[in-house]
């Protein structure tokens, strides 16, 4: 205890010592005193390097007297909660002599706290060596509180767009199960008309009704296809009228097998909601189907199919050149009563030209990106 009380007043009389080595009428001592900034000395040559001299603005800052402060380290401000690592980092800029800046967590005589800014200089004499320690002081606690309460909005607000995005991820995947299972069925049913349709085809004695009945066998294999590319595509909502395309012309002329059948293609990557693929895929199909009955299928010749962007638009063309033959006026006619049932029903526009044996059509359709 009378150790204590001596460290006191040796702190206490190098306070006044150094008061005393200034004028009253300093402006810089006068400052110190008046400033509303809480500011305080320490000397590093006293055990402990205690503090001797402190401000009004300290003490209404921390709530201790000046009496209470002078002979004490400022650890006096530590508590449970401050932040040992800038309490280690403080201490050893204090050991190496050099400026300092840190934030760090404090308490008041009376048990709160308060983020303290602060800020720790060394003193030298014209010798260089280090005489005091001055510390100034920030409160900064609203702006910490601040953003505090920022962070836990943050928080807040990342665990919920977590929760949000977790039960539509779930909301996607049934949706998506469930297409996929829809797809699946009517794919499923598709194959099943299909094959009532064969069989029907196949039992029949009358040429008209065999004819009947292929033409719509084939129909349905074509949006049967379209189910099958909308089933196996990851992006269930879409349709790549190209692939099709490609698809439905390579079926067509394999299953003609004729050597004498020439085809190209220029196609590229047209996608489209999935609830144009149907009529888009009647409209390749009876494209493809019309140079099928005018000679393709007999005499064999040349078949070029294009799919690609034009303008803004998108272009199907098929140009085909083969040798004439007759052909059923009823299937003909069906063939184009769909094919412009069709065409009206995605608002597009259909040209043809024939020139000779080479008959170019084109289906032109504005799509959106």
């Amino acid at each position: 205890m009378a150790e204590n009380n001596t460290s006191r007043r040796d702190a206490r009389t190098a306070g006044q010592r150094l008061v005393s080595s200034h004028a009253s009428e300093d402006p810089f001592a006068a400052a110190f005193k008046a400033t509303r900034m809480p500011m305080l000395i320490t000397d590093p040559h006293q055990a402990d390097n205690p503090i001797i001299f402190c401000n009004r603005a300290f003490c209404d800052l921390t709530g201790y007297t000046s009496e209470e402060l002078v002979g004490e380290n400022c650890r006096l401000l530590q508590g449970p909660e401050t932040d040992r690592r800038a309490v280690d980092t403080l201490r050893d800029a204090i050991a190496a002599e050099r400026d300092i800046a840190v934030d760090i967590l404090n308490y008041r005589k009376d048990g709160s706290k308060f983020w303290n800014a602060l800020f720790v200089s060394p003193v030298r004499d014209e010798a260089g060596d280090v005489i005091y320690f001055f510390a100034s002081q920030l409160d900064f606690t609203n702006i910490k509180s601040k953003e505090a309460e920022l962070a836990r909005a943050r928080h807040l607000a990342e665990e919920e767009v977590a929760l949000r995005t977790a039960a539509l991820s779930e909301a996607l995947k049934a949706k998506t199960s469930l297409v996929h299972e829809v797809d699946h069925r009517v794919k499923n049913n598709l194959l099943t008309i299909a094959s009532i349709v064969k069989l029907q085809a196949r039992m029949t004695r009358s040429d008209v009704v065999e004819r009947t009945l292929m033409s719509v066998l084939n129909r349905v294999e074509a949006l049967s296809t379209v189910q099958r590319k909308l089933l196996n595509d990851e992006d269930v909502g879409h349709f790549d009228v190209a692939d099709f395309a490609k698809t439905l012309v390579m079926d067509v002329v394999g299953a003609l097998k004729r050597t004498d059948i020439v085809m190209t293609t220029d196609l590229h990557e047209v996608v489209v909601p999935a609830t144009k693929a149907s009529p888009l895929a009647l409209i390749v199909n009876e494209l493809i189907g019309d140079a099928v009955r005018r000679g393709l299928s007999d005499g064999g010749g040349q078949i070029h199919v294009e799919v690609r962007r034009l303008n803004g638009h998108f272009l199907i063309r098929v140009v085909d050149t083969v040798t004439p033959v007759k052909v059923d006026e009823e299937e003909d006619a069906f063939s184009r009563k769909m094919l412009e049932a069709c065409v009206t029903q995605l608002k597009a526009t259909l040209e043809r030209k024939v020139e000779g044996h080479s008959t170019d059509v084109r289906v032109t359709l504005l799509v959106k990106d």
